[in-house]
């Protein structure tokens, strides 16, 4: 090809090319759209169930050009009504994301300009924002300045790069994998036994500490387990414990379990995904303690109502994390010689990353911090109401919560496992308010997580109705059987 067909080639590419850069009239028009369904949206949410269980259509992409607003339009019917509505109030099943309007405004603000967060070099001030979240992070939970942390996706790879830096500061690896003790409870997340499997330690032991009747690990059997291990000759390094569990919202004795970790100088993890950020409310007595953590995870994605997608890790040992993330190669030479803690992917397996900082700082710079905790201890408030309500109708409940969530059944004459699905089913069939299910102590229960910040009183009395309404249903068919 000669210089004036490449010309003349570039000239017709040109034309088509230039389509993804959209003029000025044409974005406002877009923006305008989006705005509008985003309203339509939101002013919506009282009146969409919290739960659907329709067929999705089709959503396969058909390389045709659609307008925008036919494809909201799609949206909304395929994905903003089925499923697990998970920006309404109604959504009380799972510990939710929340999704406050002024983060989705971060969100846009990154897309458009998309800095390179990663790397201090590429994006001095986006780097910073995201350091200055971790900074204020480390002020929130009384960790040293010197110590490190950065802003992932959620707590699954925060809990994984905290692991990871545990690991290879007590060098585990090789024959010593399989001498090596991890102590947790069967309250922790998934994500604890996924980590571990991940980072190559699928074959260390893993030792199950008892808990009690309000589900916290019990520290006296802890240090048991310690010294049978010590006493054959194995290598106990990690314990784990939970400030919010997901089935029951507990909160394990960490002040204890801090001690005893320092006393036999094991790595000492807190997973605060879901209850770190209660240390702002009335309930920050709990979580005495928490400083004393080697690593922490916690995620601004459920205590701060944020959208899906951002977790954070604190680490005490800078140079552990390091060790475990810090790479470079010829192609970033120009950024080698910066201050290592002031680019956050060498505290991270990721390199390319969402700008995450913004949708932290820009809702805190501009709501400050006393919405966050009034909605906080909002919720607090809200499940002690619920259980109230609950009791005056002879439901059993289990004890009670150290934060936002709650379980509870039906004490049915017979068959209760059996009856109290049978009002799950109900629950999901009617769909107006989400709640799930779980099984504790080998028995079946319904859970309701309040953390939606949304989620006000008439929510509950919502849920209440539709309970009393499912619980109807159940006993006609138990008195008809």
């Amino acid at each position: 090809m000669n210089l004036d067909e490449i010309i003349k080639k570039l000239e017709h590419l040109n034309i088509s090319s230039s389509e993804l850069d959209i003029p000025e009239a044409k974005r406002l028009e877009m923006v305008n759209q989006a705005a509008d369904y985003a309203n339509t949206f939101i002013n919506g949410l009282n009146k969409l169930k919290g739960f659907s269980d329709k067929e999705i259509g089709t959503l396969t992409i058909q390389n045709k050009k659609s307008a925008l607003n036919e494809i909201l339009n799609l949206y909304q019917k395929e994905v903003a009504e089925s499923g697990i509505n998970a920006a309404s109030p109604k959504h009380l099943g799972y510990i939710p994301g929340g999704g406050i309007f002024t983060a989705a405004l971060a969100d846009f603000i990154a897309a458009v300009t998309n800095p390179f967060a990663s790397v201090y070099y590429a994006s001095p001030g986006a780097a910073t924002i995201e350091n200055e979240v971790v900074n204020w992070l480390k002020s929130i939970f009384s960790f040293p300045e010197n110590s490190a942390g950065c802003l992932s996706s959620g707590g699954s790879i925060s809990t994984l790069i905290a692991f990871t830096a545990a690991r290879d500061k007590y060098k585990i690896k090789n024959e010593k994998i399989k001498k090596s003790v991890v102590y947790l409870s069967e309250q922790v997340h998934h994500s604890t036994q996924k980590a571990l499997r991940i980072i190559g330690l699928e074959d260390v032991i893993l030792r199950y500490i008892p808990i009690d009747n309000n589900h916290r690990i019990i520290t006296n059997a802890l240090i048991e387990l310690i010294e049978k291990d010590k006493a054959k000759d194995l290598n106990p390094f990690l314990v784990v414990a939970t400030a919010g569990t997901t089935d029951t919202g507990s909160i394990d004795p960490i002040n204890k379990i801090a001690d005893i970790a320092a006393r036999y100088k094991l790595w000492f993890h807190i997973d605060a995904a879901y209850g770190g950020f209660f240390i702002l409310t009335s309930k920050k007595n709990l979580l005495n303690g928490i400083e004393k953590a080697d690593s922490l995870t916690i995620d601004p994605h459920k205590g701060l109502f944020l959208p899906y997608g951002v977790g954070a890790v604190l680490v005490k040992d800078a140079e552990a994390i390091l060790h475990s993330n810090y790479y470079t190669a010829n192609y970033m030479q120009d950024g080698y010689n910066e201050e290592l803690l002031s680019s956050p992917t060498n505290l991270s397996p990721e390199l390319t990353k969402h700008f995450r900082g913004l949708r932290v700082w820009l809702p805190l710079q501009i709501h400050g911090i006393e919405p966050f905790i009034s909605c906080l201890e909002e919720k607090l408030l809200l499940v002690t109401y619920f259980r109230k309500k609950l009791a005056e109708l002879g439901f059993c409940l289990g004890p009670d919560p150290d934060l936002s969530i709650s379980y509870f059944w039906y004490p049915f004459e017979t068959n209760t496992d059996e009856y109290n699905r049978r009002l799950m089913h109900e629950i999901h069939k009617n769909g107006s308010v989400f709640l799930s299910s779980s099984i504790i102590d080998k028995q079946f229960v319904i859970r309701i997580a309040i953390l939606a910040f949304r989620t006000k009183k008439e929510t509950i009395d919502e849920a209440i109705e539709m309970i009393k309404c499912c619980l109807r249903i159940v006993l006609e068919q138990l008195k008809n059987e």
